[in-house]
């Protein structure tokens, strides 16, 4: 970044993003009597775009880059802007982006859309701030600013029973791992006396009789991460959420949000508590993320297998691959000799995972609009009607399921040789064969688009194709994870560089 400009320029993302939330309730409150649906999704999608750009223009003057001089701080040390952040802001602006203007269509019927886009964007400033957080204290305020939002965009539909009890189970459970959360970060203060990452991991070195107290605020950290990310055990929150939210909140809360779960953790387990200090302090918590990866990515791929409703197969799949990023903390060694190769793997296949199942979400939000049904039986024949679309979700499929030549596939094999480098040949094993088990459940929304035929004729007339933002939202994802082909590369040498700078 030119070295004229101001090191709070590094924050524009974030910036962008805030006021594009304020301006966003100021288009609403001019005009409260209208439907503000277009100008109000027009000036979400403007924003998250300007955030997005911003954020690519940073990555393109290497702020935050070992070349430019390291890391950015601010604040006294409580924000830290480098490539991981701004990796991970890319990924945030880019779900956004979809989302919103997938939105204009989803809700044109709604009495009151303004306040989704609104919700939606403060979310997306949550996520960009954890980002950048190098505080716990930091870190815990914008994990807040990401869940009260996301708890009301649940239960977005008032009259719905379904969307509401989901946001209230959402709610109970989140509430209570904000507080375990809270008092993990409370309990690691106590034994270590800081608040900033570095410091706390100076400290861990020398946590004398202090030890037990530390480790189980690490236990409980874990704990919240997980449910952030939807591991076991604390995933059981995911599929009910996931299920009554409107498609796009589904979308959103199981690409954009469950990257933000992993940026928290890759930020914590190699700053604050580093691997070898804590193995040197008898904590291992890497014992306990391999544990987590192995039964999250099971249980998620083996309960996706037995539904018979779509969006509630790609619930429990999000649950499958938090299992399969969990590796990039899981996978981590003590030497730290591919530690940056094995954590940049899991922030580049959270990348093409943003773009592939929010595409895969926002399919079923297009399926929603045209009330065509939910289960597998339901999308029977619908490549005759949207044979752009239904293309697109096959791709998606395929892309989650790891098949070559889709991006899916390079992002995981990366992902399972940088656990094999490591030592973890058991870890990339059960990733391996969990993802043959998808496979099964994958190709069959694809068998039932094009192979099954409809069980009436005018199971489809509903279908409308016109290009409407839901279509182009959903192809352009597809033509994103496709381009992402050609250019896994420069994506996966980007993400190892900014892991390996953590280490």
């Amino acid at each position: 970044m030119d070295s004229v400009l101001p090191p709070v320029t590094a924050l524009l993302p974030v910036l962008v993003l805030a006021f594009t939330g304020l301006a966003l309730l100021l288009v609403d409150t001019i005009r409260p009597d209208a439907r503000s649906n277009t100008s109000s999704a027009v000036v979400a999608a403007l924003g998250s775009l300007v955030a997005l750009g911003s954020t690519v223009w940073l990555v393109a003057g290497g702020t935050g880059g070992a070349d430019a001089g390291g890391a950015i701080y601010l604040f006294a040390d409580a924000i830290k802007v480098d490539t991981m952040a701004l990796f991970f802001t890319a990924i945030f602006a880019s779900v956004t982006s979809l989302v919103v203007v997938a939105a204009h269509d989803y809700f044109h019927d709604h009495d009151d859309p303004a306040a989704f886009y609104s919700l939606v964007i403060f979310a997306a400033t949550g996520m960009t701030l954890l980002a950048v957080s190098n505080s716990l204290a930091v870190l815990f305020v914008a994990l807040e600013m990401v869940s009260l939002p996301s708890y009301v965009l649940v239960a977005f539909f008032k009259k719905n029973r379904g969307s509401v009890e989901a946001g209230m189970k959402y709610f109970l459970v989140g509430a209570l791992s904000s507080a375990i959360f809270l008092f993990g970060i409370s309990l690691v203060y106590a034994a270590t006396g800081s608040l900033i990452l570095s410091d706390v991991g100076d400290a861990m070195g020398s946590l004398d009789g202090l030890v037990g107290v530390a480790g189980l605020g690490i236990v409980m950290i874990v704990g919240g991460v997980a449910f952030k990310t939807a591991s076991v055990p604390f995933h059981f929150w995911a599929p009910e959420a996931y299920e009554g939210a409107p498609a796009p909140v589904s979308a959103f809360l199981s690409s954009a949000s469950k990257a933000a779960g992993f940026v928290v953790a890759f930020r914590l387990f190699t700053e604050a508590f580093p691997v070898g200090a804590s193995l040197a302090a008898d904590i291992n918590w890497v014992l306990a993320f391999g544990i987590l990866a192995a039964v999250t990515m099971t249980l998620g791929n083996f309960a996706a297998a037995v539904q018979e409703e779509v969006k509630r197969m790609l619930a429990y799949s999000s649950i499958g691959h938090a299992g399969y990023a969990l590796i990039g903390v899981a996978a981590l060694s003590a030497d730290g000799s591919g530690n940056g190769a094995v954590m940049g793997a899991a922030m580049a296949h959270l990348l093409v995972y943003g773009f592939m199942n929010t595409g895969a979400f926002l399919f079923v939000a297009m399926a929603e609009r045209w009330g065509v049904g939910r289960t597998f039986e339901d999308y029977a024949g619908l490549a005759r009607r949207a044979p752009v679309a239904s293309t697109a979700m096959a791709v998606f499929m395929f892309s989650l399921a790891g098949l070559p030549p889709f991006a899916g596939f390079f992002s995981k094999y990366f992902l399972f040789m940088g656990a094999i480098d490591n030592g973890f040949l058991w870890l990339a094993a059960f990733g391996a064969v969990n993802s043959v088990i998808s496979l099964y459940y994958y190709s069959r929304v694809v068998k039932a688009l094009f192979i099954d035929d409809p069980e009436s004729s005018s199971s489809l007339d509903a279908v409308d194709v016109r290009p409407t933002a839901l279509y182009a939202a959903v192809v352009f994802a597809a033509v994103a994870t496709v381009l992402l082909l050609p250019g896994f590369g420069p994506v996966i040498e980007t993400a190892e560089a900014a892991a390996s700078a953590l280490f």
